[in-house]
């Protein structure tokens, strides 16, 4: 297996220096900018694996920049972690509604983001072969990493595209946000359980097709079900 490809955005230099190396050493392909605007014709001339991207930045700031490479079909699976001064929960809630999968509030220790970057990758690149989920009108192509409805494709980031799968392989059961945080993001996690419902709202429009019922279905005061529709 290659080489995963990582494009590290951040304008300090000595921070930027320490992460390259730190990524390097690893084993990942590393990209190294400043500039907003140069992330994205960098990931528009070949799309990386993973971005980390500071939310201050040269040029396009941070924020603009997830929310375009959401936008692109060609990045917008590509996972997204920011790095940010900013720690109030409005921020980190805005954060992830433009399209981050995860969020680190500076300072941070270095070992922290190299953990979270690995457990990202480890999901993204799954040892499947030849599985494929249908639950009623969707399909899920494990081994594409590609997912239909009606046989029309769509495009999921990769956190709504796992909590999908999850939902797949456990049609009409109903799991609460805390169940749901530790299947998708892990047990180790100390994301907040209103970011489960930042990423089903995003899986529900991802997945959403005219004249087409909601598959997701809210149950109150308990969770989240996939049913086929």
């Amino acid at each position: 297996m290659s080489a995963p490809r990582l494009l590290l955005v951040e304008d300090d230099p000595a921070l930027a220096e320490l992460l390259e190396f730190r990524f390097k050493s690893e084993g990942y392909a590393v990209t190294v900018t400043g500039d907003g605007d140069e992330a994205l014709l960098l990931a528009a001339e070949e799309a990386p694996d993973l971005v980390v991207l500071d939310w201050m930045i040269e040029g396009t700031s941070g924020i603009e920049v997830c929310r375009r490479l959401r936008r692109d079909k060609a990045t917008a699976h590509v996972p997204i972690v920011m790095l940010t001064a900013r720690g109030a929960e409005d921020d980190l809630i805005r954060g992830l509604e433009t399209g981050a999968d995860d969020y680190l509030t500076k300072p941070f220790s270095p070992r922290e983001l190299l953990a979270r970057v690995a457990t990202i990758m480890r999901r993204i690149r799954p040892a499947l072969a030849g599985e494929t989920l249908t639950v009623g009108d969707l399909s899920l192509d494990a081994t594409a990493h590609r997912v239909t409805r009606r046989g029309t494709a769509v495009a999921l980031g990769p956190t709504e595209y796992r909590l999908l799968k999850f939902f797949m392989e456990h049609p009409g059961r109903v799991f609460s946000r805390g169940q749901l945080l530790d299947a998708v993001w892990g047990t180790d996690s100390d994301i907040e359980l209103r970011t489960v419902d930042v990423h089903i709202r995003r899986l529900r429009k991802g997945i959403e097709v005219p004249d087409a019922p909601d598959p997701v279905r809210t149950v109150r005061s308990a969770g989240y079900a996939l049913e086929a529709v």
